[in-house]
């Protein structure tokens, strides 16, 4: 059982007020905030080693080539990668996505085909779509239901032997849906397609383990599990990452340079051109210490708890819609009120100190799946409670007033 105080306490940001309001942060699918130990690892790292990692023979550089690379084997655990060469550190899930995209512009032709999910952000969208568009493949959707739920059946009848990649988020940023993609990684390599699973918005609440998954990539963003913006992983398995060339050319992911040819390095430096956010890499391991000592067991629990809870305190509400009430889910909550603008809710709440998303979500095709302009998101994290909760309850029944 968590200890709610005392995880608080880490947070230093909880305490402070929004408006003169005690802050009430219900943002975490769009980050989340960070603790104590990963801010002063941040400060620590440029305080005491602040150098560019394998280029040096000095001190310094040595010192943070070192702290590097055990942060890279620190997420090779943690995801239980088989290789720590299977680990690229990356910008963020967009990045990630991106680099595998680019690299199967050498693998298809026209006539194959690439399938997303209805339930996709636009950074697991888009990429497809430029792909397509510069090999002619075609780009096909897994269609959902009124729940937020893949359609498997509609699933099983796209896959052929034209799919050359599924890509499906783990769980759904907007929806809180959460995708059965065990199921979906085995039906896809019973085609010989590879798999690409989005998992942004699943790593804050669970510890994928990739090869029990056997999926061919998992790729995700460390803001959103406590850790620092701009740096993310993309987990590839070993034979796919030396069949797909570079993403970027530079510095650090070459062998050796003439002006006739060019020979790649090795993995992992193959995908990791120029200098990194050296300082986000090292800080990315601290954050995955911390969650993993607070458990994994615990987080879920805890999270699970606040979803029921503010499932049926907020059903309390008069013409109040969720949007996504999939079996499996975790804990985001996105509703609207019958008549009301999301923006305008979201405006007044926030003057009550309470931080909610208002928006597409960046999940476009899901709002015009349910022909709305938007919702409002609130998305718990194990250091939110039950009496933040009930604040924003009353927030949005006092906007609801107001607006009416």
């Amino acid at each position: 059982m968590l200890d709610i105080n005392k995880v608080r306490a880490d947070f230093p940001i909880l305490s402070r007020t929004v408006n003169g309001k005690p802050l009430v942060y219900f943002d975490n699918g769009a980050t989340s905030q960070k603790p104590q130990i990963v801010i002063d690892a941040i400060s620590k790292y440029y305080q005491e080693i602040n150098a560019n990692i394998h280029r040096g023979v000095h001190t310094l550089s040595q010192l943070a080539t070192d702290a590097y690379e055990i942060s890279r084997g620190k997420l090779q655990n943690h995801i239980n990668a088989k290789y720590a060469h299977e680990v690229i550190f990356t910008s963020g899930t967009t990045h990630g996505i991106n680099a595998v995209a680019n690299g199967f512009a050498s693998l298809l032709k026209p006539g194959d085909e690439v399938l997303v999910s209805a339930l996709e952000h636009h950074s697991n969208i888009v990429p497809w779509q430029m792909l397509c568009e510069k090999t002619g493949a075609t780009l096909k959707v897994i269609p959902m239901n009124e729940k937020g739920e893949l359609i498997m059946a509609e699933y099983d009848k796209l896959l052929s032997d034209k799919t050359k990649i599924v890509t499906v988020n783990h769980i759904s940023n907007a929806l809180g849906t959460v995708n059965p993609i065990k199921y979906m990684i085995d039906k896809a390599h019973e085609f010989g397609a590879a798999i690409l699973i989005d998992g942004a918005q699943a790593v804050p609440h669970l510890k994928p383990d990739v090869q029990a998954l056997d999926c061919d990539f998992y790729v995700f963003s460390g803001h959103k599990m406590c850790g620092p913006t701009g740096v993310g992983i993309l987990y590839g398995k070993e034979d796919w990452l030396n069949k797909l060339p570079p993403y970027q050319g530079g510095g650090e992911m070459i062998k050796e340079v003439t002006f006739e040819k060019t020979t790649y390095a090795d993995l992992p430096h193959k995908f990791e051109a120029g200098t990194p956010d050296v300082a986000g890499g090292i800080v990315l391991g601290t954050a995955v210490d911390y969650m993993n000592s607070i458990g994994f067991d615990n987080i879920q629990q805890q999270e699970l708890e606040l979803l029921e809870y503010a499932t049926k305190r907020l059903l309390e509400i008069e013409g109040l819609k969720i949007f996504g009430t999939a079996k499996e889910k975790t804990s985001v909550i996105s509703f609207n009120i019958e008549g009301i603008h999301p923006y305008d809710i979201g405006t007044i709440v926030d003057k009550l100190g309470i931080a909610v998303r208002t928006g597409h979500h960046c999940a476009q095709p899901i709002m015009n799946y349910f022909d709305v302009p938007g919702t409002i998101r609130a998305s718990f994290s194990f250091y939110n409670t039950k009496e933040e909760i009930d604040i924003m309850v009353e927030a949005v029944k006092k906007a609801q007033l107001m607006l009416a």
